[in-house]
């Protein structure tokens, strides 16, 4: 098996790679790992690479008044269309059209 120094990334397309595929028996007998063991291996792989790993990235949590309340509403047809239409020319959902306009209209 080829080995790759440790600053290079794996590329595993790479036909030099023999990385034989998992069998179904391995992969019937694997189990989700502990989140003790999950922590204690980010703290063993850190220190071994002597890099930080960095911070886990998300949607960040919105204040309470940023909150979206679910709400159940009847709408025309046309209305929807006409969102669904605007949606796709700007690349965004149909709901983000109508609740942008519904605040443009209530400032």
């Amino acid at each position: 098996m080829k080995t790759k120094k440790r600053t290079e990334k794996l590329n595993l397309s790479d036909p030099d790679l023999d990385i034989p595929p998992l069998t179904d028996e391995q992969l019937k007998s694997a189990r989700h790992a502990a989140p003790e063991e999950t922590e204690k291996y980010r703290h063993a792989i850190e220190n071994t690479l002597g890099v930080p790993r960095p911070p886990r990235m998300g949607r960040p949590p919105k204040q309470p008044h940023e909150k979206y309340l679910p709400v159940y509403m009847k709408l025309h047809p046309r209305i929807v269309a006409w969102a669904r239409l605007e949606a796709k020319r700007r690349g965004v959902g149909y709901q983000t059209v109508i609740n942008e306009t519904l605040l443009n209209h209530a400032a």
